[in-house]
């Protein structure tokens, strides 16, 4: 009802509407909509050759906001559908060291402003290779690791003297000039926003937590490539994980350890874990095999299913809407012909906040896609 779930399960009593069509699903699978907790959609659009991910000019770019540059007609968002997926947190690249504000939006709609969920949803950061590529190649900083954890502490510690001369200012009556970049890293040091780590090396993940500890603020860590090494101090502070694309090659050193292995050995010591394709590293409908392939090394199936489900909505503050068939939650679900962790099934049928915008008609073996541009009289 009104896009939510009303009740599940035998014996439910529900008041249906006149001429509300029942859907036959004998013989499928039914599951909530997949939510993907790292990816460029509708930004890095398919075909563009240009980079529109990374703004890499300022090594810190908290104000720039991914909602701003998504185009709702990337055919990266019918992929997604086609996968299963129906949420999607899109984000800023990895040249900056803070790369800028994430949207979660849904994968269907006219406008980012229809589809939008939460934004924003976090603040990227990047340590590691790309940040040192983008600026030390033109003899600019950040051109070490020790550069970006020293343009992230900067930029803190400004937004601290910063929270300072704007209180007394207010206190006072005075008039203060607002800067939108220090206005976001305050609401990262007051918790409100988390702070979402690009970091594969295991030395750069300790990096990510040594600055976590100094400052205070929430951490995602995000690719984890080596976070297996060090599971038990991600565990001990509850830190989550987003953990992938695991369908790569190794492309540059601080992959040389890359291994599908990783969530299972995650999972196993407690840590919350979610898996990404990184799309369009890996195109985005590949996120049930990654999965799959997860399970073929050793992360437990369940727990498989919840790292694209419940566990990357409660990753992203996002539990009260997505992530799980339950009343109340958006009425996001997705029939699969079978086991979607069978490469060999397909989504069938997807709706989005109970409204039907994705179906695959199997006798001409081609996707009908609901039309968000159509006038709604």
């Amino acid at each position: 009802m009104d896009g939510k779930i009303a009740a599940i399960g035998p014996g439910t009593q529900v008041e249906v509407p006149p001429h509300t069509p029942a859907i036959d699903i004998t013989g499928t699978w039914v599951l909530p909509g997949f939510v993907e907790a790292h990816t460029h959609l509708g930004v890095g659009e398919e075909g563009e050759a240009v980079d529109l991910i990374n703004e890499a000019t300022d090594p810190n770019g908290a104000r720039l906001r991914a909602l701003d540059g998504i185009n709702p007609t990337d055919t990266g968002f019918t992929d997604a559908l086609s996968g299963g997926i129906t949420t999607a947190a899109i984000m800023p690249g990895s040249a900056n060291p803070i790369g800028g504000q994430v949207a979660v939006v849904k994968c269907w709609g006219r406008t980012t402003d229809e589809m939008v969920v939460l934004e924003p949803a976090g603040v990227k950061s990047a340590l590691g290779e790309n940040p040192l590529g983008s600026y030390g190649r033109r003899d600019r900083l950040p051109s070490t690791r020790f550069g970006s954890a020293a343009v992230i502490r900067d930029a803190f510690i400004k937004a601290q003297n910063y929270r300072g001369h704007r209180d007394s200012a207010f206190d006072a009556h005075v008039p203060f000039d607002r800067d939108p970049t220090l206005d976001v890293l305050l609401r990262v040091l007051d918790g409100e926003l988390p702070w979402l780590q690009h970091a594969h090396r295991a030395d750069d993940i300790a990096t990510a937590i040594r600055l976590a500890d100094e400052f205070g603020y929430r951490l995602v860590i995000h690719h984890g490539t080596e976070a297996h090494l060090l599971a038990d101090l991600i565990r001990q502070r509850d830190i989550p994980v987003v953990s992938g694309p695991l369908m790569m090659s190794r492309s540059k050193v601080e992959l040389r350890h890359l291994s599908m292995r990783n969530p299972a050995i995650l999972a196993r010591a407690g840590v919350r874990l979610a898996l990404t394709t990184d799309h369009s590293t890996v195109p985005v409908h590949f996120l049930a095999h990654q999965a799959t392939l997860a399970v073929k090394e050793g992360l437990d199936r369940a727990e498989a299913l919840r790292s694209i489900t419940v566990n990357p909505a409660r990753i992203l503050g996002l539990e009260h809407r997505v992530g799980a068939i339950k009343p109340g939650l958006d009425a996001d679900l997705v029939v699969w012909s079978g086991d979607p962790l069978d490469v060999m099934s397909r989504a069938l049928r997807v709706f989005i906040d109970g409204r039907e915008v994705y179906r695959y008609d199997a006798e001409s073996r081609t996707a009908i896609m609901a039309d968000p541009h159509r006038l709604r009289l």
